[in-house]
Order: C-alpha cells, then structure tokens, then sequence
C-alpha cells in the first residue's frame, strides 16, 4: 500500500541543545537568585541612591561584590550536576565535541544572570527616574558588569567540572566575595583597578573606554579558562588569555586616569533672586525650589543686613571668600530622600549656623559669644529640638538653669527690637563671622 503525500507525518522539527537548558532546570533560577539578591540589596539603601542617577549607577555597580559571587557558584553548581547524578561518564559519550557540551551547560546560567541583573538595574532606573533632581543617567558600566556576572558563571562551572567536593560551591562564592572585596580596602594603588567590583565614586565617570577594557579582561579570563579546559586544541585559550593580559595592563597603567570628575559636580546653579544668592549643585538642580523655600524665611529676616555673604553655596570643599556653606544635600538618605527635603526646619538652622561661621571654635567660645549665636539661630531658624534642649537644661544643675536664663533673655532682647535697631545689631554682629573672640561681637 503505498501513502499519499496527505498522510505522510511531518518531519521533525529539531530544537537546538540549548532551549532546554534555557526554558528549564537551574538556569533560570539562577535569574530569579540574581534579581531578587539585587532586589534586597537596593532595597534596603534605596533612601540613598532613589533620586540620584550617579548615586543609582554606583550603587548597581557596587552590589558586584555580593551578585559576582552568588554567580560564581552558581555556575560551580551547575558544572557539578552531572556529577551529582552519575551522568559524567554517559555525558562524555555524546556526539558533540567536548567544549559544544560545555557551552551548552554553562551558557544558559551565564546568560540569566546577566538577564537578571539587566532587570535589576532597570528597575532601579525606573524607580529614580521619578525623583531625579538633575544630572542623567549613568549607563556606562552596566554592560561591563553584566559581562562580569557571565564571566563569573563560566569560571565557576570550570571550577565545578574539576573540583568533586560538595561544598565547592560555598567555597568559591567566599573566595570570590574575599578577592573582590580586598582590594577595596587595601591601600591605594594602580592593581586596584583590576578589581571588577572596585567602588564607583559618585562624583566621578569613567573614560568612555574603561568598560570596554574591564569586559575584556574579566571575558578574557573566564574565556581563557573555559578553552583551557574544554577546548580540543587548548593552545587556543592563549588568545584570550593575551587579550585579557593586554587589557589588565593597560588599566594598571592608567590607574586614576580610568575615571574624570565630573563636571556638574563642580558647577553651581543659582538663585540670585535672594540676598544671599541660594546656590545647589547642578546634580540636583530640582531641589533648588525647595531650599529656596525652605530658607525663605531666613533670606526675608535678613534683608536690609549688611556684611552678609553673597551667597549660600553648596560645594564639598570648603566655602570661598564671601559665600556660606550651605548643608550638604548629599550624599543621599540624610537631608534628602527620594527627592525631598527631609527636615526643613533643621537645613534652615544649620544653614544660619554656617553664616556665623564659628564651625572651628565651638569648644573655645565664650558664653557671650554663645548667646549671641544662640539669640541669632532662635531668631532667623531656631532648632527643631530646641525646646527639648531648653527643657533639659531647666532640669539640670544651677549652672544649666543660668545659663538657660541668660540665653533667653539675649533670644528676648534681640526679638523685641525694633527693625531698624535690629537691621544695624545683625549687621555688626555679621560682620564678626567666623570670628572666634568676644571683644568684636555686639552684646545683647
């Protein structure tokens, strides 16, 4: 009897070697351990990176210490499945070429970590883009870590094809999370670069190249290892190897010069509505509104006062002639939290502190001196805590008690001034900042 083209059965569609490994068993989870790892990781310190994009790259970018080495060994226990379920021998059986085999096993697990990563970070992304204040994103080193994480997961299947102990796995992962953590906190010096997981400075990018680089050294190893291992002609794991070589010299040579300042961090954006000017770093030039007003009320006090610095300004190094330091919005997750002030009333307050500008002499002031300050602070931005302070000292010693009176009274002598009499008080007592002797401040 012979079949008719109709009942013939269609042939059989072939699926690659690697869909299995992918869609199913290990691999996947070991996405799911990198996404959630990651998760918690950002969760926990999102006060002080949700709003700031250099503040979410570096946070990212730190979190390799932890992930790289979680991937690590969950490569080492998949290169010792076959093993664990006395399939070795048959495995070696196959038709496919030893390093084929290999490939098949360890890529899917490098793979999803690195898709597990990518997911973190853009949800991390996601979740700053709504609190940014300034500045952009900061993408540079994102697929550089990701390549480490697949670097990782390859080595780490080398080390489980070769190491029959069980507890390989934990091992590999301490071992890793010491190598990548002692450079860290070892003495400066160019090998520190070498270091995949070396802390990125927030204030800082990298040269546009040092990515690029650091996947080929941190490929080149992992690459290296696995032909050395699983390749036929294993003389072919020196390419990768001198690529790799070449790579790491280079970021030794360059050291510092891998990473610029930058320049919004530096620059200055300002209000010259107000006297002072109200000056914020361009980073987060959104939070300029809110300063403004949250030092509304000080700016109007002070109008028509003389000897006051041009302007507030917002630098990590110390303030230049003529301008005051304001507080420091970050880092973040102490003055500001996912893009908002966290306490007004106490930035305000510190923000007087640092126009009288006695910072460097507070153990040595006289008690004049501290009424004085102490009058002034009460006047333009007095404390949130203060009357917690002045409660604790009406229950103290009798010194406490005088002293508490005698603030007072200066507090009370400077709020019943008229505006004029005060205008000429304020404007002596300006001209004294950053004075520490009593004889040039006005009394009260």
């Amino acid at each position: 009897m012979t079949l008719t083209a109709d009942s013939r059965k269609p042939p059989e569609r072939r699926l690659h070697p690697l869909r299995a490994e992918i869609v199913r068993g290990f691999a996947p989870w070991t996405g799911a351990a990198v996404l959630l790892t990651l998760g918690m990781l950002l969760t926990g310190t999102s006060a002080q990176w949700q709003g700031g994009w250099a503040e979410t790259r570096s946070q990212l970018h730190d979190s390799m210490l932890v992930i790289a080495p979680l991937t690590a060994a969950a490569g080492c226990l998949q290169g010792g499945r076959e093993r664990r379920r006395r399939t070795d021998e048959l495995w070696e059986t196959a038709v496919r070429g030893r390093l084929a085999r290999f490939l098949a096993s360890a890529m899917p697990v490098a793979l999803w970590a690195a898709a597990g990563f990518t997911a973190a970070a853009t949800l991390a992304l996601l979740a700053t883009w709504p609190y940014a204040q300034g500045d952009r994103p900061h993408l540079g080193l994102l697929p550089g870590d990701a390549v480490l994480l697949a670097a990782c997961a390859m080595a780490g299947h080398v080390v489980g094809r070769l190491v029959a102990w069980r507890p390989a796995a934990p091992a590999l992962a301490m071992a890793g999370y010491v190598g990548l953590a002692v450079p860290a906190m070892a003495s400066p010096g160019a090998g520190r670069h070498l270091d995949a997981a070396f802390p990125a400075p927030v204030g800082s990018y990298p040269v546009w190249w040092q990515p690029v680089v650091m996947a080929v050294w941190t490929g080149g190893l992992a690459s290296a290892a696995v032909l050395a291992y699983a390749a036929r002609r294993r003389y072919t794991a020196l390419v990768p190897l001198a690529a790799a070589i070449a790579a790491g010299a280079l970021l030794v040579r360059t050291g510092d010069g891998l990473w610029h300042d930058d320049p919004l961090a530096s620059r200055q954006v300002c209000d010259t509505s107000t006297t002072p000017q109200i000056c914020v770093n361009a980073r987060y030039e959104g939070l300029l509104p809110q300063v403004r007003e949250a030092l509304s009320e000080v700016v109007g006090r002070l109008e028509g006062v003389q000897n006051l610095p041009v302007r507030f300004e917002d630098r990590p190094t110390a303030p230049r002639h003529g301008e005051a330091q304001l507080p420091m919005l970050a880092p973040l997750g102490w003055s500001v939290v996912r893009g908002r002030l966290t306490d007004p009333k106490q930035y305000a307050w510190e923000a007087v502190a640092e126009l009288e500008g006695r910072g460097d002499c507070q153990s040595t002031l006289d008690p004049r001196v501290r009424r004085a300050d102490d009058a002034v602070e009460h006047y333009l931005a007095p404390g949130p805590h203060q009357e917690y302070f002045d409660q604790l000292a009406a229950e103290g010693s009798a010194a406490e008690r005088a002293e508490l009176t005698a603030r007072q009274r200066a507090r009370a002598r400077l709020a019943s001034m008229g505006e004029e009499e005060r205008r000429i008080w304020l404007s002596a007592y300006f001209a004294t900042a950053g004075s520490c002797g009593a004889r040039a401040v006005p009394a009260l």
